[in-house]
């Protein structure tokens, strides 16, 4: 894992290294962590910062890891990663080991932030603002009720904007 600059991230497909590659939202320490997959959110340019935006549901396991620390990460990975990714979106770290049952390696950054050794690319980042979703906010209903309403048993998200502080390759 390499130190680099922003513009590794800037010579990406940013639509296309979340909504379709996906991305590991990961938050703890080495000692304990959790980390999800995750096909929402985006980047950009807020308060004279580059940011990324992400959206986690408060019942998800993460979100109590992300709520307890500064720091997060976000890792995205090669295609033969697809099976690892998939576990960690649709198995909770409350009932297995994700670690164990997905092979990959926790490690730190300089900062302590977790990642993991298979990344291609992890942006450390430190949380600015968060804000959650609420009904009476949403403009266009029907994404409410085709993401929400027609989704039993989930919550709205909780949107994070948070700053990219480090890039590794």
């Amino acid at each position: 894992m390499t130190k680099t600059t922003i513009e590794a991230l800037a010579s990406e497909n940013q639509f296309d290294l979340i909504g379709k590659q996906w991305m590991l939202i990961t938050a703890g320490t080495l000692e304990k962590l959790n980390t999800m997959t995750a096909s929402w959110g985006g980047f950009g340019w807020l308060w004279n910062k580059p940011v990324a935006f992400i959206f986690v549901r408060p019942e998800r396991y993460t979100h109590q890891f992300i709520e307890a620390s500064n720091h997060l990460t976000l890792s995205f990975y090669d295609q033969k990663f697809r099976p690892a990714l998939n576990l960690c979106g649709t198995k909770s770290g409350r009932d297995i080991d994700k670690v164990k049952e997905t092979g990959l390696t926790p490690v730190a950054t300089d900062n302590g932030s977790v990642t993991f050794a298979e990344a291609r690319l992890t942006l450390e980042c430190r949380k600015l603002f968060k804000s959650d979703m609420k009904e009476s906010n949403f403009i266009d209903k029907d994404v409410l009720t085709r993401w929400y309403n027609s989704n039993p048993g989930g919550s709205l998200h909780s949107v994070y904007v948070v700053e990219i502080e480090n890039v590794y390759k």
